[in-house]
């Protein structure tokens, strides 16, 4: 116990970097591993650079609040939400997205069932979402 996995190489949690807080890596890596399906097979088209070279990374801490998939270089955030997220946690989902976008970031959010049933959609989506960061002013 104590060691966790670390790019290709195991290594202590106290080899891992200083910014971030042990228990912050815990509940990342909690999050990767507790994904839902949805977010599981979005993964599965988002992960190795499968879109155009875009390298996602799952469960991000970004302040107080973890994104579900974070392009870093294009400064895109992709979230799946549930139906919970249709009236419980709108004002934090709200308040979190202010929060993002002042860091910088641009955040897409689709619906499980978007991901679900459509993912081909949900994929476009996020290819033009990069697409129009990465184009430049006209």
């Amino acid at each position: 116990m104590g060691e966790i996995l670390w790019g290709k190489e195991e290594a202590p949690l106290e080899a891992r970097p200083k910014s971030i807080p042990p228990e912050t890596l815990r509940r990342s890596r909690a999050l990767r591993r507790d994904m839902t399906d949805a977010e599981r097979k979005l993964w599965y088209a988002l992960r190795r650079k499968a879109l155009g070279g875009a390298r996602f990374r799952r469960q991000v801490p970004i302040g107080n609040y973890f994104a579900d998939f974070c392009c870093l270089k294009s400064r895109l955030i992709v979230e799946v939400d549930g139906g919970q997220h249709a009236q419980r946690q709108q004002f934090y989902d709200e308040e979190r997205t202010r929060f993002l976008e002042s860091r910088g970031f641009r955040v897409l959010r689709l619906w499980n069932n978007e991901v679900l049933n459509n993912l081909d959609g949900a994929v476009e989506f996020i290819v033009e979402a990069l697409g129009e960061r990465e184009a430049p002013p006209s």
